[in-house]
């Protein structure tokens, strides 16, 4: 009975620290979404560039050319301008491990042409889909993808 307890203790206490690190792990990863939401906050681009490790990038495609830091908070600066109530929403987290999937929604209404589609002061509402991989208290990579397409057909359309 004694080890019985001892075992019951045992797991309680892996699965509350356990717990605390997906918690934790998971915070992390929300700066990422802090940061997308104010892009023109240089708090939130230190507090993103603190969560990422020094080697992170930013994959959204396949063709070989990913993002650093300094290239992704450079991206959003652009976007900060053409975008300014851009506002990137989790709606939901998934964590196995080290990997967080994360199903957002980004809304924001462009002041000018956005990939040459100008929406005369018209909105976007768009899916989001990221997976980041953490280590060690440190966002290592990161996949995207947005609707971007859908996005676009939201600004273009009558």
């Amino acid at each position: 009975m004694k080890i019985l307890k001892t075992v019951i203790a045992a797991t309680l206490l892996i699965g509350s620290v356990a717990s605390s690190a997906f918690a934790d792990d998971q915070a992390i990863v929300q700066k990422f979404y802090d940061f997308l939401s104010n892009p023109a906050s240089q708090e939130h681009a230190d507090a993103f560039r603190a969560t990422t490790a020094d080697n992170w990038e930013s994959i959204g495609n396949y063709s070989g050319v990913n993002k650093t830091t300094d290239q992704f908070v450079g991206q959003l600066g652009g976007f900060s301008r053409l975008i300014p109530d851009l506002k990137w929403e989790v709606q939901e987290m998934i964590q196995e491990g080290g990997r967080i999937v994360v199903r957002s929604r980004a809304t924001g209404t462009p002041t000018g042409p956005l990939f040459g589609v100008d929406g005369n002061g018209k909105g976007f509402d768009m899916l989001t889909i990221d997976i980041h991989t953490v280590v060690d208290g440190k966002i290592v990579n990161t996949y995207h993808v947005e609707d971007w397409a859908g996005a676009l057909q939201q600004l273009g359309s009558k």
